[in-house]
């Protein structure tokens, strides 16, 4: 028993269990005042943080902000510098675009310039860029064979001599009779219209073969000889069977001339002709689908305008646009896929038996034609009586306040 008791003791005589005892006491004392003196801390630091924020708010300063309501704001302003940058970057484009359109008509210039086959020059000159702003080009397309068709326009609602070049100065606009060579350069037929050229000098000629089935290839030769040569707003194609009011076309384009890519005619869709021998026959009539379909819609052939934009676009890239057997579809597929605005105009698409009371009721056409000639039927001798019937009066031109 003696031995036990003194098993229970310890070296300077205190027991186990209150050795024991003691450790546990002062581990919660120390707990205790460890964890008051966090709270305190804590506390602290909260009252601290409340202090500086209400001195920031009342000074009108908030450098504590939330956090998602800081990442909200970010968001916003990335997407609102985001959308700045692509308006900005689409502005750029646009001014490329132009740049780009005025380069292709420079070297289109350039280019005509150093063409092996020379054009042929009578009065035009037509190695040297005229530097005037025109309003708009009008060619005429004619034939060898089209004398008297000339000679009819002549006598009605082109203007001569004199009031040709008056019309030049002060309208700002140019007309000729658009005609190519011969397949014999220099002949009799070409010295015919050297001739005639002589006697009106009205005519534009183009380094261009003439033949009834290269009428595709001769209007995009005179949209290029005639953007490389003079820089209008518009340039025009017309028939040498057609007749034309050109106060009323003038007054029409001066509508359009804040947009940059229009092209404006007598819009149709007429059936691809599969079948062989006929007038208007298209040998890759494939390309359009099956048998019975239509065109895309593409100006009528009689007349049709177009912007500067779409002349140069012609003339830069004519190496590579394809020919169909029809010039008006040929044109109308060239626009295909470009940003390029249709525009129908119905006072190009007058009968000869319309026009006549929509002249009596002061609304005169832009253009008159037989829709069963493809032009006014027996034009040499009948333009005159047209003219009469349905033109607008000859003050009209003189009129015209569009430039």
């Amino acid at each position: 028993m003696g031995l036990s008791r003194q098993q229970h003791k310890v070296g300077n005589g205190f027991s186990t269990r209150l050795v024991s005892l003691f450790c546990i006491a002062s581990f919660f004392l120390g707990f205790l005042v460890v964890n008051r003196f966090w709270d305190g801390y804590h506390s602290a630091k909260i009252v601290k943080e409340a202090s500086i924020r209400e001195t920031y708010h009342s000074r009108g300063l908030h450098p504590l902000v939330n956090c998602n309501e800081e990442a909200s704001t970010r968001g916003g302003n990335i997407f609102s510098q985001v959308s700045q940058t692509r308006d900005v970057i689409m502005e750029l484009d646009k001014t490329m675009s132009s740049l780009e359109m005025q380069l292709a008509a420079a070297r289109a210039a350039k280019n005509k310039q150093k063409e092996e086959y020379p054009i042929f020059a009578s009065s035009e000159g037509h190695q040297v860029k005229d530097e005037r702003k025109m309003f708009f080009v009008m060619g005429i397309i004619t034939a060898f064979s089209g004398r008297k068709r000339r000679d009819s326009i002549r006598k009605t609602w082109m203007p001569q001599g004199k009031e040709l070049s008056k019309m030049e100065i002060e309208k700002k606009i140019i007309i000729r009779f658009v005609i190519g060579h011969s397949a014999t350069p220099g002949g009799v037929l070409d010295r015919a219209i050297d001739e005639e050229d002589s006697e009106h000098k009205d005519f534009l000629r183009l380094s261009h073969m003439e033949g009834y089935h290269t009428l595709s290839s001769k209007s995009q030769t005179f949209f290029s000889t005639a953007v490389a040569k003079w820089d209008a707003d518009f340039y025009i194609k017309v028939d040498d069977d057609v007749h034309v009011n050109l106060g009323v076309v003038g007054s029409m384009l001066a509508r359009y001339k804040s947009k940059p890519r229009v092209y404006i005619g007598c819009m149709k869709s007429g059936p691809v002709l599969a079948n062989k021998g006929g007038k208007y026959h298209e040998p890759e009539h494939w390309k359009f689908g099956e048998e019975g379909n239509k065109y895309f819609r593409h100006a009528a052939g009689q007349i049709y305008v177009i912007s500067k934009d779409l002349a140069t676009y012609i003339s830069a890239n004519g190496h590579i646009l394809h020919k169909y057997a029809n010039e008006d579809v040929s044109l109308g597929s060239w626009f295909i896929g470009l940003d390029v605005e249709h525009i129908d105009e119905r006072s190009l698409c007058c009968g000869t038996a319309d026009c006549e009371w929509k002249a009596e009721a002061a609304n005169p056409c832009g253009a008159s034609f037989d829709w069963s000639c493809s032009g006014i039927c027996k034009s040499s001798e009948r333009m005159e009586e047209v003219h009469q019937l349905c033109g607008e009066g000859d003050a009209a031109i003189w009129q015209l306040n569009a430039f």
